[in-house]
C-alpha cells in the first residue's frame, strides 16, 4: 500500500504509543544487551494535582531523548515515573471541591474522613499529568509509576502495596535517633490562609505599592543627646538636642514585638545613646516596653535614619540580628495572621536577662505589667492593626514630621507649606503564598527540623570530589554557596495530607519517636497516654528520598537495587537546593551513596522574546494545544533545539511550525524513495552499502559524520547541537542534495547503479529515522513501519556505531565542492536579482584540474540546480560579469542584458537608506546607558538581536551593491 501524502500526527500518535506500551517497549531492561550496563533516570515527580505545562514538556523531552538513545544503544534502562502527593496543593484542591459541592468542610469531616476524600480525588483525577506525559511520547516504565504517599495508612488497595510511606517513616525515625532531627522554635515562612509553614520555593516575592512610616522611639526617662549630621567633608550640617531615636518601617503592626533598636557600630550620630533604652511608642503608656539600643553590622547608616527596629519573630534579617545579640523575640500574631488575643505573655526571665545584659534595671512590677498586644488591637487582622498603630502614634505626636508644599502660592510669590507625618510612598517586595495568594508572615513557631549542618558534608564532598557532576558548571558554585551556608531545614507542615510525623507526646511533653504507635507506647510504658503530633512532613522531605523510595528501599531486590545509584537527573535550576541538594544529603545519610552521577540543570521556558510566561502577561503556551496543532514531534524537536547548556530557553511558535515542516520534508523524501522502488524488495539491509558511485559514497560518509556528531553532543548534554546537526543533515544533505543528486542515478540505464542507489537511499533514510528517533519518535516509528515489514519496532532498533572511517575523502571533497559551487551561484543570482527562471551561461577563468574533473562529472547536476546553460573557459571576464569565487575556481555570470544594473543599484541604495534609519534608531537605544540599565532584560535582548539582524542585512546589501559596481 502506497504511503499517505502526509503524516497524520493526531491519528498516529495515540496508536503508536499504545503499540509501544502493549509491546512492553518501555519496561525496565527492555532491549538490553547481555551484560549491559544500567542507565536510570528518575523523573522529577510532578504534583499529583498538576497538568502538563511547558516546563514539564521541555524537561521530560530531554529525559526521553536520553532514555530512548541509551535504550537503543542496548543499555539496561529504567525511566522511573511517578507523582508527588503535593501537600498544600492537593489539600487545597479537595477543600475547594468540597466547598463547590456543598459538602462539609475539612474540619467538619475530621481528619480521617477528609483523607478518604483526598484518596477518592486521587483515584479519579490524580493520573491526569501521567496521561498527558504519554501524549508527549514519554517512554517511562509506567507499570512502575510511583507515588510519594503509597503505602500510607488509609490508602486504598491499589496504593496500599507501595513502599514509599514505610521508607519515609523509617528514615525519620533513624535520623531522629541519631540526633539529626529535632523539634525547636525558629522563624519560618507562615501562610495565614493555609495556617502552615511553607518553603521558600512556595513564596513569590512581588513588587507592590507600599509605604515607609517614620516614627520616634522616646529615650527612657526623658534622656536627651546631641544629634549631629555631617557632610562628606566632615562639616556639620545639622546639630540638635533630641530625646528620641527615629526609625522607619513598612510594617508598623510589628513594632509591638520589637526587641531592640539597632545602629551600625560606625554611626557616630548614635554613639552617645548606644546601650541606653528607648520606648516602643505603641499602646497605653503604663504598659510600654523599654528596649535597648544596640550595634550590629546589619543597619545601613545611609538608608533612612540609619536606625532599624529589631523584630526577631517577624523578620528574617531581624531574626539573625536577634540571634547574634541575644535579643528576645516575641510572636505577635496567631495562625491566621491576626493579632494575638491569648495574652502573648512577655517572658519575665528573658526580659530580666536582656535588661541586665544591657546595663538597665527592671522592677518585677514593670515586667509583670508588660502586655505585648493592647486590648484595642487584640484579634484584629494584621493590616487593620497596622492602621490603628499608625493612627495612635500620629495622634500622640510621635510620628517624624516633614514639611511639604500645599500647592497654594501667595501674591508675594511665597508658597504655603504644612507639616505632616513623614510617610514615603514606595514600591516594596512583598512575599505572597504561590497558592494562597496572601501575604506570607515570617513567624516564630515550633517546628521539626533536620540539623542540616550534620549531614551536609558528604553532599558537598561528592560534588567537590567529582563523584557527582553538575551541569552547567555555574550550578556547582550555587550548590556550594547554599550548602556551605546551610540553615536547619524545616520539615514539618501544619496540614492533614501527608506523612504524619511519627512522634507521640505524653502529658509532660516527652517525645517518643517510632514507626508505629505500638512501638511508641512500648517506649513510654504501659498506661501512659500518648498523643501523636498532628503535623505532617514537608513534601521535600519525602521527595528527597525519591531515588531509593521508588526502588523499594529498604526492601531492596536485585531487580531494583541494580539501578541505584541512578545515572542522570534532569531538572530545573530553581530546585537545585530544594530537591537536588536534599536528595544528595538524604541518600548519603541513609544508604551512604550518591543518588545520581550527573545533574543537568535548565532554566525556565520563556516566550520567543525571552519573557517569563505568565497568565497576566497572556503569553502562556499550552503544550497540549501545540501538540494538537503541530504534533508532539515538532514540540519535542523545538525543545531539543533550544536546549543550549546554560542558555536561555526561548520557545518560538514559528520554530515549532518549522520543525513540523521538517518532519514533512523527511516524510516526502521517504515517499520519493517509495515511488522509486527503494522498498520494493522489503526493508533495506542493515549492512552498510558497498557503493561505487561518488554520490552514494559521499552520502554514506555524511551519515557517519552526523552519527559521531550526534553521539558526542548527547554525551555532553548539548541537545541543541544534536538537534541542529540532525536538522542540517536530514534536510540539507539528504532531502535537498542527495535526493536531487540521486535522481539521475535512479533513472539510469545501468541496472547495477540503480540497484546500488536504491540500496544506499534506503539505508540512508533508515539511518535518518534511527538517529532522529530519540527526538522525533512518532513520525520516525510511523515511517519505519510503513516502508516495509520489519523484524522489530524502531524504538528497539540498535543504535549505530559506525564512524568516520566510512568517509571516502575523494567523494567527500568532490560532492561538497559541487554543493559549494551551486550554492555560490544561486547566492550570486539572488543578490543580482536575476529572474529565477532565467537560464544563463557561465564562464570560468581559472580552475584546478581536480575541480575541472569534478565539474565535468557533475555538469548536468550543476547546470540544472544552478540554472545555468553552459560553461565556457575564457581568459578574462567580459564586461558586466558577476564573479563567483569558490575553492580552486573562479566562475562568472555574464549579466549584461539580463538585468538592469542602474535600476538594481537604485533599488539597493533605497533599501540601504531605509535600513540606515532603522540602524541609527537601534544603535541610539543600545548606546543609551539609561535604556540598557532600566529596560527589561528581554527588551534589551530583543533590541540587540534586531541590531545584529539588520547589520547582517546591511552587509549583504552592500556586498550586492559592490558586485553591481563591478559590472559597470
Amino acid at each position: 500500500m502506497a504511503m499517505e501524502k502526509t503524516f497524520n500526527a493526531a491519528e498516529a500518535e495515540s496508536r503508536l504509543f499504545t503499540a509501544w506500551e502493549e509491546a512492553g517497549c518501555f519496561k525496565a531492561g527492555a532491549n538490553a544487551k547481555p551484560e549491559a550496563s544500567t542507565y536510570c533516570i528518575m523523573i522529577p515527580p510532578p504534583n499529583v494535582t498538576g497538568v502538563l505545562h511547558m516546563g514539564h514538556a521541555f524537561n521530560n523531552t530531554l529525559q526521553d531523548i536520553l532514555i530512548r538513545w541509551k535504550r537503543m544503544q542496548g543499555f539496561d534502562t529504567l525511566w522511573q515515573p511517578g507523582t508527588d502527593h503535593a501537600g498544600i496543593a492537593t489539600q487545597m484542591v479537595v477543600e475547594r471541591q468540597l466547598a463547590e459541592t456543598g459538602n462539609a468542610g475539612r474540619r467538619e469531616l475530621g481528619r480521617e474522613k477528609f483523607l478518604d476524600k483526598v484518596w477518592e480525588w486521587k483515584a479519579q483525577s490524580g493520573g491526569t499529568i501521567i496521561n498527558q506525559l504519554k501524549r508527549l511520547g514519554a517512554s517511562c516504565d509506567f507499570d512502575r509509576t510511583a507515588f510519594t504517599m503509597s503505602g500510607a495508612p488509609g490508602a486504598p488497595a491499589d496504593e496500599a502495596d507501595g513502599n514509599f510511606h514505610d521508607a519515609v517513616i523509617k528514615v525519620f525515625v533513624e535520623m531522629y535517633n541519631k540526633g539529626l532531627i529535632y523539634r525547636g522554635k525558629r522563624l519560618v515562612n507562615w501562610d495565614p490562609h493555609f495556617e502552615t509553614a511553607i518553603s521558600d520555593l512556595e513564596v513569590e516575592n512581588i513588587e507592590t505599592p507600599g509605604h515607609m512610616w517614620h516614627f520616634k522611639y522616646p529615650l527612657a526617662g526623658g534622656a536627651t543627646y546631641t544629634y549631629v549630621e555631617k557632610d562628606e567633608d566632615g562639616n556639620v550640617t545639622l546639630e540638635e538636642e533630641r530625646d528620641y531615636i527615629s526609625i522607619a518601617t513598612t510594617r508598623p503592626e510589628t513594632m509591638l514585638g520589637d526587641g531592640a533598636v539597632a545602629v551600625h557600630p560606625s554611626d557616630e550620630r548614635y554613639a552617645p545613646i548606644v546601650g541606653q533604652l528607648c520606648e516602643i511608642p505603641v499602646g497605653p503608656k503604663e504598659h510600654r516596653r523599654l528596649i535597648p539600643i544596640i550595634t550590629d553590622e546589619y543597619p545601613d547608616p545611609d538608608f533612612g535614619s540609619g536606625a532599624v527596629k529589631i523584630t526577631g519573630a517577624h523578620d528574617f534579617n531581624d531574626y539573625q540580628v536577634a540571634k547574634r545579640g541575644g535579643i528576645p523575640m516575641y510572636r505577635l500574631m496567631d495562625t491566621k495572621g491576626a493579632m494575638r488575643a491569648d495574652g502573648a505573655p512577655y517572658s519575665e526571665e528573658a526580659g530580666k536577662a536582656q535588661a541586665h545584659a544591657k546595663g538597665a534595671e527592671f522592677t518585677e512590677n514593670e515586667v509583670d505589667a508588660i502586655n505585648l498586644v493592647p486590648d484595642d488591637i487584640r484579634g484584629l487582622d494584621r493590616f487593620e492593626a497596622r492602621k490603628l498603630v499608625v493612627q495612635q502614634i500620629t495622634d500622640e505626636g510621635l510620628a517624624v514630621m516633614t514639611t511639604r508644599e500645599t500647592g497654594v502660592e501667595w501674591d508675594d510669590g511665597t508658597k504655603e507649606t504644612e507639616t505632616v507625618p513623614m510617610v514615603e510612598n514606595k514600591p516594596i517586595m512583598q512575599p505572597f503564598g504561590d497558592r494562597s495568594k496572601v501575604v506570607i508572615e515570617p513567624m516564630l513557631t515550633d517546628q521539626w527540623f533536620v540539623d542540616a549542618e550534620k549531614v551536609v558534608g558528604p553532599a558537598l564532598e561528592a560534588v567537590k570530589g567529582g563523584k557527582v557532576k553538575i551541569l552547567p558548571e555555574s550550578g556547582e558554585k550555587t550548590y556550594y554557596h547554599w550548602l556551605e551556608n546551610i540553615e536547619p531545614w524545616c520539615i514539618s507542615r501544619q496540614l492533614w495530607w501527608g506523612h504524619q510525623i511519627p512522634v507521640w507526646f505524653d502529658a509532660e511533653g516527652n517525645q517518643y519517636c517510632a514507626a508505629t504507635e505500638a512501638e511508641a507506647q512500648a517506649q513510654a510504658g504501659e498506661g501512659v497516654v500518648l498523643t501523636r503530633d498532628p503535623d505532617v512532613l514537608d513534601t521535600w522531605f519525602s521527595s528527597g528520598l525519591w531515588p531509593i523510595g521508588t526502588l523499594g528501599w529498604p526492601n531492596w531486590s536485585e531487580d531494583t537495587s541494580k539501578y541505584f545509584p541512578t545515572s542522570t537527573l534532569v531538572t530545573g535550576q530553581d530546585i537545585l537546593f530544594f530537591w537536588v541538594a536534599r536528595m544528595m544529603m538524604m541518600q548519603l545519610a541513609v544508604v551512604d551513596d550518591i543518588p545520581f552521577d550527573t545533574v543537568y540543570l535548565h532554566g525556565l521556558v520563556r516566550d520567543a522574546k525571552g519573557k517569563k510566561m505568565s497568565k497576566s502577561t497572556g503569553n502562556v503556551m499550552d503544550p497540549l494545544d501545540i501538540i494538537d496543532e503541530y504534533g508532539a514531534d515538532a514540540l519535542r524537536f523545538s525543545s531539543a533545539a533550544m536546549a543550549a547548556l546554560g542558555g536561555v530557553l526561548k520557545l518560538d511558535m514559528k520554530r515549532i511550525e518549522g520543525y513540523r515542516n521538517f518532519g514533512t520534508k523527511l516524510w516526502n523524501a521517504v515517499r520519493f524513495a517509495e515511488m522509486n522502488e527503494v522498498y520494493a524488495n522489503g526493508a533495506p539491509s542493515r549492512e552498510i552499502p558497498n557503493a561505487s558511485a561518488t554520490v552514494n559514497q559521499w552520502i554514506i560518509g555524511e551519515v557517519a559524520k552526523t552519527r559521531e556528531t550526534v553521539d558526542a553532543a548527547l554525551e555532553g548534554f548539548r541537545f541543541n547541537d544534536a538537534a541542529n546537526a540532525l536538522y542540517a543533515f536530514t534536510w540539507g544533505k539528504v532531502c535537498d542534495w542527495y535526493v536531487e543528486f540521486a535522481k539521475p542515478l535512479l533513472n539510469s540505464d545501468d541496472d547495477a547503479i540503480k540497484a546500488e542507489t536504491r540500496a544506499t537511499m534506503g539505508w540512508v533514510l533508515d539511518q535518518c529515522m534511527i538517529l532522529l528517533h530519540p527526538i522525533m519518535p512518532f513520525i520516525t516509528e510511523e515511517l519505519w513501519g510503513q516502508t516495509a515489514t520489519r523484524d522489530g519496532m524502531l524504538v528497539h532498533e540498535d543504535w549505530p556505531t559506525y564512524g568516520t572511517d566510512l568517509v571516502n575523502a575523494d567523494a567527500d571533497r568532490e560532492m561538497n565542492w559541487v554543493i559549494q559551487t551551486i550554492e555560490a551561484t544561486r547566492s550570486t543570482r539572488a543578490q543580482m536579482n536575476v529572474p529565477a527562471g532565467a537560464k544563463i551561461p557561465m564562464v570560468v577563468t581559472e580552475i584546478t584540474e581536480t575541480n575541472d574533473a569534478a565539474f565535468t562529472a557533475n555538469e548536468a547536476l550543476i547546470f540544472k540546480l544552478a540554472r545555468v546553460e553552459s560553461l565556457t573557459k575564457v581568459d578574462a571576464f567580459p564586461k558586466g560579469t558577476a564573479t563567483i569565487a569558490v575553492d580552486g575556481a573562479t566562475f562568472g555570470l555574464p549579466l549584461e542584458g539580463v538585468i538592469d544594473v542602474a535600476a538594481e543599484k537604485a533599488r539597493l541604495e533605497k533599501s540601504l537608506g531605509k535600513l540606515a534609519k532603522e540602524l541609527g534608531g537601534l544603535r541610539g537605544r543600545l548606546n543609551n546607558p539609561k535604556f540598557v540599565a532600566s529596560a527589561p532584560e528581554e527588551v534589551v535582548t530583543e533590541a540587540k538581536a534586531n541590531l545584529q539582524a539588520r547589520e547582517e542585512e546591511e552587509s549583504k546589501l552592500k556586498d550586492a551593491l559592490s558586485r553591481l559596481a563591478e559590472l559597470d
